[in-house]
């Protein structure tokens, strides 16, 4: 079972880090391979996750949206329903946990969106420990509500000004300020990227969402699904959807990059569409870099999506073809949001509005008997501002 005992994914992952945050990534190694089979931990998470994030969250069979797209059913993993309105809440709670035992009071995040910041000033005020959130001014900008909610739990918000001002130099601040502070505070880094142990910790705690989506589907269907659909930015929704379905070989995967302006603009953020392998902020994956090896720069409608690398674990899923990923646009994001909004009632954060546009293009190509489940990873509260504006509302 991947990863290996150095953290690579069949040659993606790995840790590329300075001295300085050795000994913290080997404690987290050794603290999390201790907690992750222990019954007292595992009962204490699930707790939360049941009583606090209000687990398990439901399979809603769109009926609307099935019947509009000619696809025998569409399920949506309603994540959305998660306390703080997002997927990353179960993430979270178990890092928080395992800062706890390993007597941190402090924790930092970086955030794009503002979901996973929000998620972790959420549990730092449940657990009483200091919390900062480094976020890039451009993205306090566009999620200005996030802002105000994580400041409401006690958070501090840092805002990033260097760089793009997005969360790729967020990233790159937290790492910094945990090589400084790695006595005192645990990194609590939001998506499956990232140096060995979190691509595979990350994904463990996400998991929660496939483990659940495939015992809810064999109940209402007594079959597996045909389809998995997520966004992708670094990718822990999606990989928490995909990963308990690994060896279920019928179950094609198919993960949604941003496309931004278009491909051809080079303004996206589809680093597994048309990135290539190199390192960012401590691991080996595909990301978007020039020939000289700097990072590009990147863009999307949605600020969880504006990355310019991903999951280690997600590199190695297309290099065996075992998923499948495609990238969709700006505006296409803008017509998936406004679609669930208007045939199902639900109004999505624009990540997952990505990969909702894309059922509309799956529908001409799937057999029509076909089941999909898609992950909708986060609700669109946060967004109804900026999608007020481009949609002139």
């Amino acid at each position: 079972m991947l990863p290996d005992k150095k953290g690579y994914f069949n040659g993606f992952g790995g840790r590329f880090v300075p001295e300085t945050l050795i000994y913290a990534l080997d404690e987290l190694e050794k603290e999390y391979a201790k907690y992750r089979r222990d019954k007292k931990f595992n009962e204490e998470f699930g707790y939360y996750l049941r009583e606090y994030a209000g687990r398990p969250t439901a399979l809603f069979f769109a009926k609307n949206l099935s019947r509009y797209l000619g696809i025998n059913k569409i399920y949506l993993k309603r994540e959305d329903l998660l306390h703080t309105g997002a997927h990353k809440i179960n993430n979270t709670l178990g890092q928080v946990l395992l800062a706890v035992r390993m007597k941190k009071p402090r924790l930092i995040a970086e955030t794009g969106a503002g979901q996973h910041g929000v998620a972790t000033a959420t549990v730092a005020a449940m657990f009483g420990l200091k919390c900062d959130i480094y976020m890039g001014s451009e993205d306090i900008e566009r999620q200005k509500l996030n802002v105000f909610r994580m400041k409401l739990l006690g958070a501090r918000v840092i805002p990033v000004k260097s760089g793009t001002r997005t969360l790729k130099d967020a990233m790159t601040e937290a790492l910094r300020d945990w090589v400084t502070n790695v006595r005192t505070t645990h990194y609590c880094l939001g998506t499956v990227a990232g140096p060995h142990p979190y691509p595979m910790m990350v994904r463990d705690f996400q998991s929660i969402i496939g483990r659940e989506a495939k015992r809810q589907v064999l109940q209402k269907e007594k079959r597996l699904p045909d389809y998995l659909v997520a966004c992708v930015g670094g990718g822990s929704n999606a990989m928490g959807l995909f990963y308990p379905f690994f060896n279920e070989k019928s179950v094609k995967f198919i993960g949604v990059e941003a496309a931004g302006l278009g491909l051809s603009s080079g303004k996206h953020s589809a680093s597994l569409v048309a990135g290539s392998p190199g390192v960012l902020h401590g691991c080996k994956s595909d990301l978007l870099e020039d020939k000289f090896g700097q990072i590009r720069n990147t863009h999307s409608i949605a600020a969880g999506l504006d990355y310019p690398g991903v999951g280690p674990e997600h590199a190695y899923y297309k290099k065996i073809k075992r998923a499948t990923y495609v990238a969709v646009n700006d505006r296409e994001a803008l017509e998936g949001f406004k679609l669930l909004s208007e045939k199902e009632g639900i109004i999505p954060a624009l990540e997952p509005a990505h990969a909702i546009f894309y059922l509309k293009e799956l529908s001409s190509r799937i057999n029509k008997n076909s089941i999909v489940i898609l992950c909708l990873s986060g609700r669109g509260d946060k967004d109804t501002y900026a999608v007020a504006k481009e949609l002139k509302l």
